[in-house]
């Protein structure tokens, strides 16, 4: 149960997302499927937050905090900067941002740039659900073989 819980965890960290909880939950001996799906409902669970709350969060930062502005504003830019996709393909555009497990992707950027240019939440959330979910598939062939996900 410990290391469902921290799988389960991992995946709720900015830039390891799942992309470090799936090797970390096999790794501890969880069933690969499992590590899957806690990591993907890992990784999701900070997206309605994110997509809420990031920007009143940013703007309490800048007034309680002026030492933390610089760390807002690059946020912001790299929210910005990975808007011309999201942009240019609309749905599928934060669906790719969310699905390529790179460094500055997943669900956490996905749900930033979402916030970022106000897409509704019934539009972002089902963009960064497919995302994650492909991201997983990535991840798990990258890792483990395609044999893994064959029954």
């Amino acid at each position: 149960m410990k290391d469902l819980i921290l799988t389960f965890l991992v995946a709720m960290v900015p830039v390891a997302e799942l992309r470090a909880a799936i090797p970390f939950g096999v790794a501890h001996d969880l069933n690969i499927w499992t590590a899957i799906w806690v990591s993907v409902l890992g990784n999701l669970v900070p997206v309605p937050f994110i997509l809420l709350y990031i920007r009143p969060i940013f703007a309490w930062l800048r007034r309680t905090h002026a030492k933390l502005d610089g760390l807002v504003t690059s946020l912001e830019k790299r929210a910005e900067s990975k808007r011309e996709t999201v942009d240019r393909y609309a749905f599928w555009g934060l669906v790719i941002l969310v699905a390529i497990p790179l460094p500055g992707t997943g669900a956490w950027t996905g749900a930033l740039v979402a916030a970022m240019m106000d897409i509704r939440l019934r539009k972002a959330i089902p963009a960064i659900v497919a995302g994650v979910i492909i991201a997983a598939v990535i991840v798990s062939v990258i890792t483990y073989g395609a044999s893994v996900l064959i029954f």
